[in-house]
């Protein structure tokens, strides 16, 4: 590393620093002491962190609902999304882009509104996902007993007609449950408030913003990543119980009913 104009040669910085240390020559005071707030305002933002992470809101709706209609794969790309829509914020932040959309009472407003839009759509896409399911689950079932001329089974206990023939119904690519988790958090301007309100607390004195803000963010991201991913993987796991019509149709009729609850509340605080 080049030495800047006024900086002292390596072997005089050294045997200052064994004046300083009692001539043991162990480590950089200097260092240490820049080092120790780092440290220690990484740990608080960190245990902060886990909490925001862990509380239910639109993220967790989106990747549980993305497991149970396509998949392990997709659903980690919905996570994917999501974390990609926290370093947006992030990078916003360190911008100052986030204080000027703080600023603006009508674009703070319009991307609201905006995302509370698209979270009762995706509320809204959830239920019909629910209802088309269990339409396609009452045609097969007839279908099939009346091939069979046996009496009609009641889709609603839960009794898959024939096995493996439950629908497909609304699954997404990898790229496109990327989309819905980006989208879902650049359109929540709540998540550029929280970093520009929470990120200055854990900076400390003297250190370098934009750096330390970025890092603050992608220790956020990577909790964000490991629970909704933990989250997909583990539906995935049961996917065999999940994929139960009358569960499948109670989880879509759920997840749409909480994101079409999300959508409007955020609505009507705008509105007031």
């Amino acid at each position: 590393m080049a030495m800047g104009a006024g900086a002292r040669p390596l072997g005089k910085r050294y045997a200052a620093v064994r004046g300083h240390t009692g001539g043991t020559g162990k480590g950089w005071p200097g260092d240490d002491v820049r080092l120790r707030p780092v440290l220690s305002s990484l740990l608080g933002f960190t245990a902060v962190a886990v909490l925001l992470t862990v509380s239910p809101g639109p993220d967790f709706a989106v990747v549980l609902r993305t497991s149970l209609g396509s998949g392990r794969r997709s659903a980690l790309c919905s996570a994917l999304g999501i974390a990609a829509g926290c370093v947006v914020w992030g990078l916003a932040g360190a911008a100052g882009l986030t204080a000027m959309l703080s600023a603006s009472q009508t674009a703070y407003d319009a991307l609201r509104v905006a995302g509370a839009l698209y979270l009762m759509w995706l509320g809204f896409q959830a239920l019909r996902s629910a209802r088309r399911s269990s339409k396609a689950a009452r045609d097969a079932a007839a279908s099939a007993t009346a091939a069979a001329g046996a009496p009609l089974p009641d889709p609603a206990a839960g009794h898959a007609p024939v096995a493996g023939s439950g629908p497909a119904v609304d699954q997404q690519s990898p790229l496109q449950a990327f989309r819905t988790g980006l989208l879902t958090n650049v359109l929540n301007p709540k998540v550029g408030v929280v970093y520009m309100s929470l990120l200055p607390q854990f900076i400390p004195h003297g250190a370098p913003v934009v750096t330390t803000t970025l890092l603050l963010v992608a220790v956020h991201v990577a909790l964000g990543f490991v629970w909704l991913g933990g989250i997909a993987l583990a539906v995935h796991r049961a996917r065999a119980f999940f994929q139960r019509p009358r569960v499948r149709r109670r989880m879509d009729q759920a997840t749409g009913g909480v994101l079409l609850a999300l959508g409007a509340a955020v609505g009507v605080e705008t509105a007031r």
